[in-house]
Parts: structure tokens; C-alpha cells; sequence
């Protein structure tokens, strides 16, 4: 096989994996937004389990993501680095904020969320 179609294919799988995981976590998240809501304002601990369990599901999946977002950006600088030549400086400075954005904004408020769940004030 041709290196160029193995790059593409493996390019390919990754980005198609990378996006199910940010879709499904997107979701996840949304779905938790209401049950935690409605935990807290009920103080029903059918809410808390249910936030609890879709949690998980959602820490897993974030964890997930994660993983193939780095592989993404190790193919970016590897297997296309003559098209990150042309492109880099329109391409590179999003990619860093939304790199930066994700991974220590959303990891912070996940790690708060994940560890302060019985340390940190209810309404927190």
C-alpha cells in the first residue's frame, strides 16, 4: 500500500473516532446539567445516583477524547507537516487555544467536579 493512503486512512479513523467521542460527550454533559439540577433542587438521591452513573459514562468518554485528540495532533505535525507548513498560521493558533481551552479549562471544572463531589459545598 501507498504511505500517503495509510496516512489518510489512519488520519481518517482517528478524526472519525475523535468526533463520535465529542459528540456523545456533548451530550453526556447536557444530560448531566439536568439531572444534577434536579438533584439539587430536589434532594432526591434518585437524581444523585443517576448523576453519579452518567458520570462515569462521561468521564470515560472525556478521558477517550482526550486520547485520540492528541494522536490527532501528532498526525497533524507528522504525517502532514508540509500542509502544516502552508497552513500553520491560520491553522495553528486555533488549534492551540482550543487545545489550551480544552484540556486545562474543561479539566479543572472536571477535576473539581470528579473530586469535590462531597468536599465542595452543594450548590458549587
Amino acid at each position: 500500500m501507498d504511505t500517503l493512503l495509510l496516512a489518510r486512512l489512519q488520519f481518517a479513523t482517528t478524526t472519525s473516532i475523535h468526533f463520535l467521542f465529542v459528540v456523545v460527550t456533548l451530550g453526556l454533559v447536557t444530560l448531566l446539567v439536568g439531572l444534577q439540577t434536579a438533584w439539587f433542587l430536589t434532594g432526591n438521591p434518585a437524581w444523585e445516583r443517576l448523576t453519579r452513573f452518567w458520570g462515569q459514562l462521561y468521564v470515560i468518554n472525556y478521558v477517550l477524547g482526550i486520547a485520540t485528540g492528541i494522536v490527532m495532533e501528532f498526525q497533524f505535525g507528522l504525517n502532514w507537516s508540509g500542509l502544516s507548513r502552508y497552513v500553520g498560521n491560520v491553522f495553528g493558533a486555533p488549534l492551540a487555544i482550543e487545545t489550551l481551552l480544552a484540556f486545562f479549562l474543561e479539566s479543572t471544572f472536571l477535576g473539581m467536579w470528579i473530586f469535590g463531589w462531597h468536599r465542595l459545598r452543594r450548590g458549587v
